[in-house]
């Protein structure tokens, strides 16, 4: 039984994306039908797939490219851009920075202990003047990651790099005037003016900064056209460096998932156990096909607390593919496609593994040939064999055959009578291949909404999807790193990553933060009074809520109730329960509105509406049964209660006795036994 399941628990899952929906709109004619083929041979011969396919010219030009020297990188990451120098660094510095670089490749399983060997060399190379090496020093010196914690001293070196222009520089005094740390106070005047500049200056993560501000009108008027601008060209940025297969999973895990027993985290998120692993790579070596397929999955595209380690994901796929596995074939076809360090790019060897696969029938390698014919990547391009192939792996649901085929229906199907494009057929195809995850079918859907083509024009919508591609560039990785800082018990460090990616728009960094300072964590970070932190905490509540987050909701809504970060208002309260009710269908709310309408507060008084909302929570959650049961045995007493005011006896008494009536009873009835009991008493004397 472990071994049937076993691929299916070790797979990296990415970071969870919103399904959108669009508007179909019909295209002028019908697209050229597709005919099943139905053979008993190979199902590529029926489709004239075969070597004689490749690109020889593209093929040895590759060869001869990677037997050149690689191409040295120039900053530590893709999101920072190269410092402008009147001069280049000395050679002995420059050694010693690349010396560093190669630490931190991506691919390679360094891990942390790699990063911090790696930010050593470059205080090295800093010393001597090295900027790229300054700059890396100083953001690991405001995380408190990979070097020593000095906000002061991080910031006395962005400022000086900002003297000559620097965007990365700006990027980091737009944060630490915004958020408030490492200066008096926050200025967002200030925050908006840097991270302007450095937006306009090509950095991505300002781009997402100001994105976001746009969007929800933070510090600036709302406008959606402007954060569509900002939104866009980061999305172009992630896509233009999306790979087949090769790219790190961003995996984004709330900290209140994982606390709270009513939510339930999706299966493949949790970091995977030393001693589980230990056991799958046992299995592995064993020759288990599942185990081998599992771990070379999970250690190509990284995740479960494991870091992407490009050598052992090759070594356990081959393992799989010569014990004839069709997804492990895939894989290394795909690797070789996008080429690593272990896996030089190769069209050929690429080509070979992808046939073997998709002549096992496998959807993934099906589409991944479609997209070589249809791009006339490393083959000769071929419109009608890319339509079948493509046909054939979006017709088993899979998501890359589902987005390719929606390309090539967009761009156009040459036939007899001219191209012909189907935005109908596109439009559905991108959006189930968005339901899958797809990164590329989301951006292609927000440019068609953006520009209103096929679909009518929503500038929300496209928003949306742009933002859904921009959280998924490289930087992301910074989340799961602040959730290892947590799981590890550096709270500093990870709220200071998750205060970082907030104000980028990241939700769940928004509510990872407000989660921290909720229990009074991170207290070398946020030192200042207690009602500072929990006005930080209700900041960051807010700014989730407004991105759907049910949980963050319900939080705005106690704090309001309790008036922790903010005035005591027990109708915005309830008004946070409602849209928790409303768009989430929330058991805590309903719990939480129905006490509201039992004792009025917030609301009208009504025992009816407070009876529906506890039984409505009763039927949204066995957690709710207990509480709402209680709750309403309560309430049918008060009920009983209610009945008896209504007797004329009662309004009788009121009358004559006075609305004190029930505690002059209570008072009577309570000295008339202490009366009888004195009498008696002196009668025995």
């Amino acid at each position: 039984m472990i071994k049937t399941y076993l691929t299916l628990l070790l797979l990296a899952t990415s970071a969870t994306c919103q399904k959108k929906s669009a508007t179909l709109v019909s295209a002028e004619g019908e697209a050229p039908a597709i005919k099943v083929i139905k053979t008993t041979g190979s199902l590529l011969t029926a489709i004239d797939v075969s070597k004689a396919d490749l690109d020889w010219e593209q093929v040895t030009s590759q060869q001869d490219e990677n037997k050149s020297n690689r191409e040295i990188p120039k900053v530590i990451s893709e999101e920072y851009l190269a410092e402008k120098v009147e001069q280049p660094p000395s050679p002995e510095a420059e050694a010693e920075f690349q010396r560093g670089m190669a630490y931190i490749e991506r691919g390679k399983g360094h891990g942390r202990e790699g990063r911090v060997a790696a930010h050593r060399v470059f205080e090295r190379a800093a010393a001597q003047g090295h900027q790229e090496a300054r700059k890396a020093v100083a953001f690991s010196q405001m995380f408190g990651d990979y070097s020593r914690w000095s906000i002061q001293e991080a910031k006395t070196v962005f400022e000086d790099l900002e003297k000559n222009g620097s965007p990365d520089a700006q990027l980091a005094l737009g944060f630490m005037h915004g958020a408030g740390i490492g200066v008096e106070k926050s200025n967002q005047a200030k925050a908006l003016v840097y991270y302007m500049f450095s937006a306009l200056g090509g950095n991505p993560l300002a781009q997402m900064a100001m994105g976001f501000r746009y969007s929800h009108g933070v510090g600036v008027p709302q406008n959606c056209e402007t954060a569509l601008s900002y939104y866009q060209k980061v999305a172009k940025t992630v896509v233009d460096n999306v790979k087949f297969t090769t790219g790190q999973t961003i995996q984004r895990l709330r900290l209140t998932d994982e606390t709270d027993p009513t939510i339930h985290m999706q299966p493949g998120s949790a970091p995977l156990e030393s001693n589980l692993l230990e056991y799958y790579k046992m299995l592995a070596d064993k020759g288990d096909t599942s185990a081998q397929l599992g771990l070379g999955q999970i250690y190509l595209a990284g995740g479960r607390g494991l870091n992407q380690n490009f050598e052992l994901a090759f070594r356990y796929l081959l393992a799989a593919a010569e014990s004839g596995s069709a997804d492990a074939l895939t894989y290394l076809g795909k690797m070789y496609l996008d080429g690593t360090p272990f896996t030089p790019k190769d069209y050929q060897k690429s080509f070979e593994y992808l046939m073997k696969s998709a002549d096992k029938s496998s959807p993934s390698a099906q589409a991944v040939l479609g997209a070589m014919y249809m791009k006339g990547k490393g083959v000769k391009k071929n419109y009608e064999k890319a339509l079948k192939l493509l046909t054939l792996s979006a017709d088993k649901k899979n998501a890359d055959g589902q987005m390719y085929l929606a390309e090539l229906h967009y761009k156009g199907v040459p036939t007899n009578k001219g191209v012909h494009r189907d935005f109908k057929k596109s439009v559905k195809l991108y959006q189930l291949a968005s339901q899958n995850g797809h990164i590329l079918a989301y951006y292609n859907l927000a440019q068609m909404h953006a520009a209103g083509t096929g679909v009518p024009r929503s500038c929300s919508h496209a928003v949306d999807l742009f933002k859904s591609v921009a959280e998924r560039g490289k930087w992301g990785e910074r989340l799961m790193e602040a959730h290892s800082a947590y799981k590890d018990n550096r709270v500093d460090e990870a709220a200071m990553k998750y205060l970082f990616m907030a104000e980028l728009g990241y939700e769940v960094a928004q509510t990872n933060l407000a989660y921290i300072l909720d229990r009074g964590e991170a207290t070398s970070l946020f030192s200042g009074p207690k009602d500072n932190n929990m006005e930080r905490a209700f900041l960051n509540w807010q700014r989730s809520a407004n991105q759907e987050y049910a949980a963050a909701r319900v939080k705005l809504g106690d704090y309001y109730y309790y008036g922790l970060g903010t005035e005591v208002d027990h109708s915005l309260a309830f008004s946070n329960y409602k849209m928790a009710v409303d768009r989430h269908g929330v058991a805590q709310a309903m719990f939480n509105l129905g006490y509201m309408h039992e004792v009025g507060e917030g609301i009208t008084r009504d025992l009816y509406l407070a009876k529906r909302f506890y039984d409505q929570a009763i039927e949204h959650s066995q957690d709710a049964y207990m509480p709402s049961k209680l709750a309403l045995a309560k309430l049918a007493f008060v009920f009983y209660l209610e009945e008896l005011n209504k007797l004329p006896l009662i309004s009788f008494m009121e009358k004559t006795v006075g609305p004190r009536w029930d505690a002059i009873l209570m008072t009577v009835s309570a000295l008339v036994p202490l009366f009888l009991f004195w009498r008696h008493r002196q009668n025995d004397n």
